[in-house]
């Protein structure tokens, strides 16, 4: 059974799922930032950089299966004295092996439950053009604000065109 949880620190083992579960979505081509192929130092120096920020607010979810991880997403919350009230989310991944399990979707009610815990009422993201993750979204009850041509190479370097979405929640309190 998967549990998702928030995580503010890693153990060595979570460290390697995280980079591997990174490495395995740039190969099944999501665009999440990097080309393909994606080294373990590239990933492991991606993964040292958000655990930099949890200490700073950076909400880290987890989908974890007999102690592996199959499933991440990250809350940005903007530090911005007039953005208080939004937060962005940022690299939803789950394992080839996993998708269409319903795990993203939990993963997406925990960063949103976390979000309104924080008194946020404005979530915001971007995703690849045409993906299976833009169906998602738009499914999950996000709208569809705008897209942008060629804003982004897919991790065989094609360009594709970027879709922004953004979600109204209501604040926790």
């Amino acid at each position: 059974m998967v549990q998702i949880r928030r995580i503010e620190s890693l153990r060595h083992a979570q460290f390697l799922d995280l980079c591997e579960l990174l490495i395995d979505a740039v190969k099944g081509g999501a665009s999440v930032g990097f080309l393909a192929p994606i080294s373990m130092q590239t990933a492991a120096d991606y993964w040292e950089s958000v655990i930099s920020e949890l200490s700073s607010g950076l909400g880290l979810f987890i989908a974890e299966e007999e102690d592996r991880i199959v499933g991440a997403v990250q809350v940005a919350l903007c530090g911005k004295e007039n953005g208080q009230h939004r937060a962005e989310i940022r690299k939803l991944c789950v394992l080839q092996s996993r998708r269409r399990e319903g795990i993203g979707a939990e993963l997406m009610q925990a960063a949103e439950g976390f979000a309104a815990s924080c008194g946020r009422t404005l979530l915001v993201l971007d995703t690849q053009e045409g993906s299976a993750a833009e169906a998602m979204y738009a499914h999950s009850g996000w709208q569809r604000v705008g897209a942008i041509p060629d804003y982004a190479a897919s991790p065989d370097g094609t360009l594709h065109g970027t879709v922004f979405f953004s979600k109204r929640i209501e604040p926790d309190g």
